[in-house]
């Protein structure tokens, strides 16, 4: 269910802040041609944290309606377990092939208050549902025992792990049961988690080059593992590029000049500064984007 190349795409904004409907649809199909294996609307590069429920769920049903194929991994994360159980619902309903749920931020829970989270949003879903462990967003990390002991549960079959830990996430490969899915949270170690067992990434960089996120995993899931690191070699500087500042206001004003919306974002993000503008500009160039 989770593997391969998952583009967590963007909300794209019109000036006025408002949803940009037509550049999320065009994004959609854009993403499903360059043959990834599914998107995750509403995650943190979807900047779910400033969309009202009712945006929340009407992006996940664009999304969904749009798609013919591939998948959607619906991000329906809260610090609120209640909320949390809420947004899956919703997304289930609205036919979305999975959920991506991140740890819970602010509340700082123990391991304990992880796990019965976790479970408890597996109970109320029938939909499979996917661990999302970012401590650099969460200020708490998600531990290998926690992960194992989840992933054990019916209906938790993967994660995105973005603890930036290799350590951490080999252990958590090494002691998973079978048919639980690892996949990068970082674009800059998706090769390496290729090569410890993982089954692949959810992307921010595969917003604007998906193709070629696309060809990295899939070529080293094929064997052709030299190819594979060639492309990783030459998306290296992107990856770098598309976090000089905050995610996602570096992916945003890239999307922008791609034509997927006017690069807006919500307070309390803010636009990117001219110094990395430039950076950005040099990078894409180089892209061809």
């Amino acid at each position: 269910m989770f593997r391969g190349t998952i583009t967590a795409i963007i909300t794209p904004f019109k000036k006025d802040g408002s949803i940009d409907e037509d550049a999320l649809r065009r994004l959609v199909t854009f993403q499903e041609e360059s043959g990834v294996d599914a998107i995750a609307p509403c995650g943190s590069t979807g900047e779910s944290a400033t969309l009202t429920f009712k945006e929340h769920v009407r992006v996940v049903k664009i999304a969904v309606d749009q798609v013919k194929k591939i998948k959607v991994i619906a991000g329906t994360g809260s610090n609120s377990t209640a909320e949390a159980i809420l947004l899956s619902r919703h997304a289930e309903n609205a036919g979305a092939d999975g959920i991506l749920s991140i740890s819970p931020y602010y509340n700082k829970p123990t391991q304990e208050g992880i796990f019965r989270h976790y479970k408890a949003i597996s109970e109320s879903i029938s939909i499979p549902l996917m661990l999302y462990n970012v401590p650099g967003r969460t200020a708490s990390n998600m531990s290998s025992d926690t992960t194992i002991r989840l992933a054990e549960l019916p209906g938790i079959t993967g994660m995105k792990e973005a603890s930036g830990d290799v350590e951490q996430i080999q252990r958590i490969v090494n002691g998973r049961p079978r048919g639980f899915s690892v996949l990068s949270g970082d674009d800059s170690l998706a090769y390496r988690m290729m090569t410890m067992g993982c089954e692949g990434t959810v992307s921010v960089a595969s917003n604007c080059v998906p193709s070629l996120v696309s060809d990295m995993i899939s070529m080293y899931s094929a064997g052709k593992t030299d190819e594979s690191l060639k492309m990783h070699n030459k998306l290296i500087p992107l990856f770098d590029a598309l976090f000089c500042e905050t995610n996602p206001i570096p992916v945003k004003y890239i999307m922008s000049k791609m034509g997927y919306g006017s690069g807006t974002l919500r307070l309390p993000l803010t636009e990117i500064t001219e110094k990395f503008r430039a950076a950005l500009d040099l990078v894409m160039k180089d892209m061809g984007l």
